[in-house]
């Protein structure tokens, strides 16, 4: 793996080939889809006669293929955008380039972000960093893999329910989830749009605060943006962290335990006081986001129907038009989600179930706050397994949406949330410990992580 530092100083021609290079060498991966070469290659020679500047001069990095870029196309990893290329690029990437960082491609993912494994995209599974037989994580596979490949030092991805928490622990680098509204959505594929986060995964947690510094902020073009409150710490004293007990029972993997228990010593042997709390609704959490979400999904997926932009089926009639555009567009899950979303918004199902996951989202907002009135942090293992084999849960939905367990309530809270490598199983997976903060404490999170790195 590498450090945005081993690209500061360097041509930035040489790094961009390099890093072409290296995605090119590590395919059977699968885990970058398509590469702007021609673009990144450009930007690279402004940065070496010095018509670009910044703090990230050279620096190439890769996004998300739900990221609006130049110099190719954003497919969202689905078929009804194979050929969409974006007349615009996302606040994110604009602001990347602005300190003079060179996208080089763009990752693979879930169709629509819609999974936790990457093996739900049309262009093929991506497989872990650390052992091909197993699962990257999702939705954000393509980014973790090619962090943990060295092919860039950081890459962005988006996190709605765990997207790239999951995938960072999976492959034992650092992900970011930052509080609700700190990185413009403006530019990338919606999802659900009230728990959609812009975040980055590196391969330390001073990277990612550097990026995090440069992506956050207020932006007219995204009115769930808050003001850039954004800056990095230094952490001064100790701090309270609670570990939250229902995330440590029997349901949890013992390799994964043992590496959440090893990281809780190390912070009590940095000072740190460490107590075990209670969050009652972390059991409803799972069953409020699957309604809350696919519904967010079912509205935000209207607009591909063939007409507006995207893959246009052969029909008759406009109601084919519809229906087979999206066939042909949409994979399993992604329909999947669309018929459960519109079910809980159905007349007749409103309230039963969609009105019923607000009231219980908010009970759980509450208890956040309340813990949080006691303690400076939160601890949970980001998921209750290590990565588990390619193909050993797609035929069970329901144990495939278990995954998310741990980190789908500090998304439907809208907290701060990021995965840092806590250690490896016997086998040498990759274990990550999730810590999650109070609103706008990203920074501190991340200078906790970056101590006990240190």
């Amino acid at each position: 793996m590498s450090n945005i530092s081993d690209f500061i100083g360097v041509s930035a021609r040489k790094n961009v080939e390099d890093a072409i290079a290296k995605a090119r060498e590590s395919e059977s991966f699968n885990a970058v889809l398509s590469l702007t070469e021609a673009r990144a290659l450009e930007r690279a020679d402004q940065v070496d006669s010095g018509e670009i500047t910044g703090s990230l001069a050279g620096v190439p990095f890769i996004a998300k293929d739900n990221f609006l870029t130049l110099g190719g196309t954003t497919t969202a990893a689905s078929k009804i955008l194979e050929n969409f290329e974006a007349p615009l690029q996302s606040t994110a990437i604009e602001k990347l380039e602005a300190e003079g960082a060179i996208c080089i491609g763009k990752a693979n993912l879930d169709a629509f972000a819609h999974g936790g494994s990457t093996e739900n995209s049309a262009f093929g599974v991506t497989k872990n960093a650390i052992d091909q037989e197993r699962v990257a994580g999702g939705s954000s596979g393509g980014s973790a893999v090619a962090v943990a490949l060295g092919i860039v030092p950081f890459t962005l991805g988006t996190d709605t329910g765990g997207s790239i928490r999951q995938p960072a622990s999976f492959n034992g680098v650092v992900g970011v989830k930052p509080t609700y509204g700190t990185v413009s959505r403006y530019g990338v594929v919606a999802m659900a749009s009230s728990t959609d986060t812009i975040g980055v995964l590196a391969t330390n947690t001073h990277d990612a605060t550097v990026v995090m510094d440069i992506i956050s902020g207020r932006d007219t073009k995204d009115a769930t943006t808050l003001p850039d409150f954004f800056s990095p710490v230094s952490i001064e004293g100790t701090k309270k962290i609670g570990v939250i007990s229902e995330a440590m029972t029997d349901d949890v993997d013992p390799e994964v335990k043992k590496a959440t228990e090893s990281y809780i010593e190390k912070l009590r042997a940095a000072g740190h006081t460490v107590e075990e709390v209670s969050l009652s609704l972390l059991k409803y959490a799972l069953a409020i986001y699957y309604i809350v979400v696919p519904a967010e999904i079912s509205s935000n997926l209207g607009r591909y129907d063939g007409v507006r932009y995207g893959r246009r089926a052969e029909a008759s009639t406009l109601n084919e038009l519809y229906g087979a555009s999206r066939d042909q567009g949409f994979v399993d899950e992604n329909k999947r989600r669309i018929m459960i979303g519109s079910y809980v918004l159905s007349s007749g199902f409103f309230d039963a179930y969609y009105l019923q996951a607000q009231r219980a989202r908010t009970l759980l907002i509450n208890e956040f706050n309340a813990l949080f009135e006691s303690y400076d942090v939160l601890l949970t293992p980001v998921a209750p397994t290590p990565a588990f084999k390619i193909g050993e849960n797609t035929s069970d939905p329901i144990k495939m949406y278990l995954a998310d367990v741990m980190t789908v309530p500090a998304s439907l809270a809208g907290l701060p949330a990021i995965s840092v490598p806590a250690g490896f199983t016997e086998a040498g997976l990759p274990v990550g410990v999730q810590l999650i903060g109070k609103r706008r404490d990203d920074a501190l999170l991340l200078a906790l992580a970056e101590s006990m790195e240190q």
